[in-house]
């Protein structure tokens, strides 16, 4: 995808103060996912208190991600008229609203149900404002590190809410660790971007977004995210299930983990050595993951590490970098754009679980990794027609700009 070069010379410039702009991008988007990573790491404790089991805790993130997907389009198209400084503090101020409310009155499921699903919208705002920021303020040359630390963010909140169990929840109890969590969120007011450049109001003519091809990036997005986030939640319970020792799979998934977050920034900075071909380097992240699968329905602590460090870091590195792509392909409404693309991503994050877990209890672990592997390779072929009708579409628009 050449055209990384081509968009990037019509991209605003640079605003003052964007290592200020970035920091503020990458708080924003830790915090305004905290809530639900919070519930995950604190479900032992909040299930003893309120009384649902690890069905329930599914539930509850099978709904956060079905809202989540259902609130992208508008939020992006609010984000993109708004500007990334008003609503990234709507999205900080909602996220620390929802912890103050699940601390002081999610007293029942229900009503932890209710209360979390709030915090969808202001996830999904938080992730988009953060986009607009950087398309805003960064540089174009360190543009693609830029998006791999804001994905980065994703498991420092992990990290952030895993820290909690030992140091908040066993100590003085897991209401009050959505009460820090909630200090934490406003403490992220200090680093949001005082002087965001403003949204270019221009008529746009139609199909200048290529939303199509957007769509069926989407798509592709949708597939891949479902595997993956059943790799996260599902690694450690089919490593047993195989005979693996409980602390040595919880160790590979923390290694895992870790291989994931080092090559989110890996494929940022290497993006911005590149002319383009971004989108390209996904799918070929996404067919070399799915090798990574297979060998999770392989038996053997061996097949297990390689397995989880194909699937990690190269199945599930890809999300910063095809919001940059997305981003440099369309300088002019990026919170618009990347809207588009994370439709699927929530959807996926959605659907992902529940049919692994559907599969895995009526075949096995390893038919639902091999699935998986399947369902990526479909991911992969999907970037491929995606990104062949962007430059479609980016040659057919060449003579009008002319």
């Amino acid at each position: 995808m050449s055209a990384g070069t081509a968009t990037a010379a019509t991209a605003p410039r640079a605003a003052p103060g964007a290592l200020r702009a970035a920091t503020g991008a990458v708080a924003t988007t830790t915090v305004s996912v905290l809530p639900v990573f919070l519930t995950g790491a604190l479900a032992v404790q909040i299930s003893a208190e309120l009384g649902f089991d690890p069905a329930g805790l599914g539930l509850i993130v099978a709904l956060y991600f079905g809202v989540s997907a259902l609130a992208s389009l508008p939020v992006g198209w609010l984000v993109e008229r708004l500007g990334s400084g008003p609503t990234s503090r709507v999205a900080v101020f909602g996220a620390a609203a929802v912890m103050v409310a699940v601390a002081a009155g999610a007293r029942s499921y229900p009503a932890l149900v209710a209360i979390l699903l709030c915090s969808a919208p202001c996830n999904v705002m938080g992730q988009l404002s953060s986009n607009l920021t950087l398309a805003r303020s960064v540089p174009a040359h360190r543009l693609g590190l830029s998006f791999g630390v804001k994905q980065a963010a994703i498991p420092l909140a992990t990290l952030l809410a895993g820290t909690a169990v030992p140091t908040v929840a066993l100590t003085i109890g897991w209401r009050w660790a959505y009460v820090i969590g909630a200090g934490l969120a406003l403490s992220a007011l200090l680093v949001n971007p005082r002087h965001v450049a403003a949204h270019r109001r221009t008529r746009a003519e139609p199909g200048e977004r290529a939303t199509a091809a957007l769509s069926v990036i989407g798509l592709a997005s949708g597939l891949a995210a479902a595997t993956a986030t059943a790799l996260g939640i599902f690694l450690v319970a089919s490593a047993v299930d195989r005979g693996i020792d409980p602390g040595l799979a919880g160790l590979v998934l923390t290694l895992g983990s870790i291989v994931g977050l080092s090559m989110r920034l890996l494929h940022g900075w290497l993006a911005d050595r590149r002319d383009g071909g971004h989108v390209a380097v996904v799918a070929a992240s996404l067919a070399l993951g799915a090798a990574g699968l297979v060998l999770l329905a392989t038996p053997g602590t061996l097949a297990l590490v390689i397995g989880t460090i194909l699937a990690f870091g190269l199945g599930w590195a890809w999300p910063g970098l095809l919001q940059f792509a997305v981003v440099r392909l369309n300088p002019s409404a990026p919170a618009a754009a990347t809207s588009i693309v994370q439709v699927g991503v929530y959807a996926g994050g959605c659907l992902g679980p529940v049919g692994f877990g559907f599969v895995a209890t009526h075949a096995s672990f390893p038919v639902a990794w091999l699935c998986c592997a399947a369902t990526m390779l479909v991911a992969a072929a999907g970037m491929v027609v995606g990104r062949r009708m962007l430059v479609a579409h980016r040659v057919a628009r060449e003579p009008l700009s002319r």
